[in-house]
């Protein structure tokens, strides 16, 4: 349901808009208001508190002629009107030495449309004391794998986001849902310590124990067996991705890299290839809010830009970026629809939303079968990529090792692949025609701004080195 809050503050963010759109050539008023829980059950203690995706504000964008500038403010009343108004104006009239160092700019589109979307969350929301119950349940059955596992997790969070787009030409609204339960265990023997954790995600109340359900014996083994994991020896290996890792390549190698406000920068090298050959031609990657419902399955970005499915990468050949609308504006580009921000009190950045390998028509029974010696990887533990020079480092939590086509039975763990990004793309030699896309991530830039992420893709087999 779209947020009372937010209908409320429709008119007055309305009567602010009138009063400063013939002042300048552009004003948008973007609100957002995300409201959320989370229940935490550990084998020692329980918590509830607010989702941390929690936010409630507004941002006014204006640009004058030369350069843009914004304003953010919690609350609008029919008696902050004025005072706003003049904070904005006041905040917009930028000193001449700094109107001398800004970039040539544009002005943004503003395409006349009307929309209401909504997609709220199936089912009906649990009290918190019923969730504590299911939570409790699924950590038990965790915890009641091994007498080895010391510490299960369930983590519980639901979260309903609205936002209110107004410009001249446009007025938006949204209203959209999602929960999730990540569920986690700690295994000792000795001096050793492992663990072990996966996620189910969906936007169904109920659904998404029915996931984890399935999923929580699986996570206390696996923990149990992490713990006879022996270090890799370094090397160069073929492996097969699983869509956790999948995603986490597609998000570190082309996701981060074809942010086009790095294009702006000069800070990516994938600005020159556009056009050109930088994966197997086996391989196309999307990313865009409306690829894939999930965790960022948004209508319209911050911007007001409606969602899109971007096509990154189509047979190996480079195709095109994603932007926010300043940083296409920059470019003289159409903008993708990833403007997003941490808040309304942050600024818009080019961002990630599902970001993912397309499948193809391998049968996963044929890609292990045709590895000689090699691992199949799973798992993502973290990642990160230097978009300038392309190099790429992602952690797997776990692999398994594969010799003449069947699992030996002997893991790994943890495995780190490094490499420059186009030597493991251009590797990619199978792809398998099933694939999943998980939604239950978050993404920094750089080291902040983080915001919710999804990816994943198929199986893919490719070369690469491994630590």
């Amino acid at each position: 349901m779209f947020s009372p809050y937010l209908a409320s503050r429709h008119e007055l963010c309305r009567q602010l808009l009138t009063r400063l759109k013939d002042r300048y050539e552009y004003v948008s008023i973007l609100g957002k208001h995300i409201t959320g829980r989370t229940v935490r059950v550990t084998t020692a203690s329980t918590f509830v508190g607010e989702t941390q995706e929690k936010q409630c504000g507004f941002v006014v964008k204006l640009y004058n002629g030369s350069a843009y500038s914004e304003y953010s403010f919690t609350d609008i009343t029919q008696g902050s009107i004025d005072g706003l108004e003049k904070a904005i104006i006041a905040s917009a009239d930028l000193p001449e030495e700094l109107l001398e160092q800004h970039a040539d700019m544009r002005c943004l589109s503003d395409e006349p449309l009307i929309r209401d979307f909504s997609r709220p969350i199936g089912g009906s929301p649990l009290p918190v004391p019923q969730l504590i119950e299911k939570l409790s349940a699924l950590r038990d059955k965790v915890q009641s794998v091994s007498g080895k596992i010391v510490q299960a997790i369930m983590n519980y969070t639901d979260y309903e986001v609205s936002a209110l787009f107004l410009s001249k030409n446009r007025e938006l609204k949204q209203d959209y849902g999602w929960c999730s339960i990540m569920g986690a265990a700690v295994a000792r023997e000795g001096s050793t310590v492992q663990n072990a954790r996966d996620v189910a995600a969906c936007n169904d109340y109920e659904e998404v124990f029915r996931l984890m359900e399935q999923k929580a014996e699986q996570i206390g083994r696996l923990a149990e067996e992490l713990l006879r994991s022996e270090l890799i020896k370094p090397g160069v290996y073929d492996i097969i991705t699983a869509p956790s890792i999948t995603g986490l390549i597609a998000h570190e190698a082309f996701g981060h890299g074809v942010e086009m406000d790095m294009f702006v920068k000069h800070r990516a090298k994938a600005r020159r290839y556009v056009g050109k050959p930088v994966a197997s031609p086996l391989v196309t990657m999307h990313d865009g809010a409306a690829a894939v419902v999930s965790c960022v399955g948004y209508f319209f970005d911050d911007d007001g830009v409606l969602a899109q499915d971007t096509v990154i990468i189509k047979d190996g050949i480079l195709e095109k970026g994603i932007s926010d609308a300043v940083s296409a504006a920059q470019l003289g580009t159409a903008p993708t629809g990833n403007g997003r921000r941490q808040d309304p009190s942050r600024k818009a950045y080019t961002r990630m939303t599902n970001t993912f390998f397309a499948p193809g028509s391998d049968k996963l029974e044929d890609m292990i079968a045709s590895v000689k010696h090699g691992y199949m990887l799973f798992q993502t533990s973290n990642g990160m990529e230097d978009p300038k020079n392309w190099n790429i480092q992602c952690v797997a939590q776990y692999g398994r090792e594969i010799e003449d086509g069947r699992f030996t039975g002997r893991t790994v763990a943890p495995v780190v692949m490094s490499g420059y990004v186009p030597d493991l793309l251009m590797s990619i030699s199978m792809v398998s025609d099933t694939w999943e896309v998980i939604g239950s991530g978050h993404c920094g830039k750089g080291y902040k701004e983080w915001v919710p992420v999804s990816d994943g893709g198929p199986y893919l087999k490719a070369r690469c080195k491994l630590g």
